[in-house]
């Protein structure tokens, strides 16, 4: 007869390692300095603490940085910020949303958001053609005008041929470069040589404009949006270490983790997933710690993440999270940055990728 195996209760002590650190109040401490301090709490400020500290490995490990974004977060004040992170190379490649980057080019054509009041009635807002997103305002007239200046930049273009849609905001970059004062999101990722891809470009006032020029200009311009899937899977065939960073959800976030699969197209050596994952939004399944791994996350089940990924999660409103995390990376990001060996880019017709 068979004994039977007495299983043994795990200790406490098996668990109970790292106790939380109360946050103490220091007037003089620097933002990073403060996330410093967050790392030994719990909840949302140790995930933000981690997020930062996860930005500077994947900047010490030479790793290809994806961001993919999406929501009104030029509306918001972000695009000065998110313009910093891609003219200092803290990120490699942008997967945005099209109304993010329309909203970006309206900015950087010397355009503004405006903050609502919760005394504003919709209707009075209508009857004065001025649009709402949240508490932000805009002019539709002004959104009307960037996309008639789209129109007018399509109508230099050759019309002999198709562009992928990386191609066209690239060169859309260029041209805002030539007229712009400040900085914007497209025109940071023109001079710092950063891919841009969005893959739900339709759905943005870009297209609207590019449409004012076919109808008004017959112009015969055409996406070619098998190049997209083509470019962004060379990116990955190419990467040794890739990290992802998700602000927000939608289309950028579905086309981040898709873009993986597009590897089998070119006959690449199958991944085995992102080394490093920071998530920032208000939908988000609350995780363990830094390498944590949640059962009912799809990056995980589908194999997006490679097993022991060092991951952050944080439940928050990008519009507060960004200015913390870029600004603490503004104060401690520099010394990884000088023997970072970061990707070149050609960003031609086609695109090449060069990684150290």
């Amino acid at each position: 007869m068979t004994a039977m195996v007495t299983q043994r209760k795990p200790r406490p002590s098996r668990y109970l390692t790292t106790p939380t650190r109360p946050i103490q109040v220091d007037r003089d401490r620097s933002i990073a300095g403060l996330l410093e301090k967050m790392e030994g709490a719990g909840f949302g400020a140790r995930q933000l603490a981690e997020a930062h500290r996860i930005w500077l490995d994947m900047l010490g490990d030479n790793t290809v940085i994806f961001v993919a974004a999406s929501g009104p977060l030029i509306p918001a004040g972000m695009r000065r910020l998110l313009a910093y992170v891609v003219k200092n190379r803290f990120v490699d490649v942008l997967i945005l949303s099209g109304a993010l980057i329309f909203q970006d080019l309206h900015e950087t054509l010397g355009r503004q958001h405006y903050q609502a009041h919760p005394s504003m009635p919709d209707a009075e807002l209508e009857a004065a053609q001025v649009v709402r997103t949240l508490d932000v305002l805009a002019s539709e007239e002004e959104y009307r005008e960037a996309a008639e200046w789209v129109s007018g930049f399509v109508n230099q273009l050759d019309q002999s041929r198709a562009y992928s849609v990386r191609e066209l905001l690239h060169l859309l970059g260029r041209e805002l470069s030539e007229i712009s004062t400040d900085d914007g999101v497209l025109t940071a990722a023109f001079k710092s040589r950063v891919p841009v891809f969005c893959p739900d470009i339709a759905d943005s006032l870009i297209v609207t404009g590019i449409a004012t020029a076919r109808f008004e200009k017959k112009n015969n311009f055409q996406f070619d949006l098998a190049q997209d899937a083509l470019d962004i899977a060379h990116i990955f065939a190419r990467a040794r270490t890739t990290g992802a960073i998700q602000i927000g959800g939608g289309t950028p976030r579905t086309f981040l983790q898709q873009a993986q699969n597009a590897m089998d197209v070119i006959k690449a050596p199958a991944r085995s997933g992102h080394k490093y994952a920071i998530q920032i939004g208000t939908e988000i399944i609350p995780t363990g710690g830094r390498s944590g791994l949640v059962t009912n996350d799809e990056a995980f089940i589908y194999g997006k993440l490679m097993r022991g990924a060092s991951t952050s999660y944080i439940n928050c409103d990008p519009t507060i999270a960004l200015p913390i995390l870029i600004t603490a990376l503004s104060q401690t990001g520099a010394k990884y940055m000088k023997g970072r060996k970061r990707p070149n880019f050609t960003l031609a017709r086609e695109l090449t990728v060069e990684i150290p």
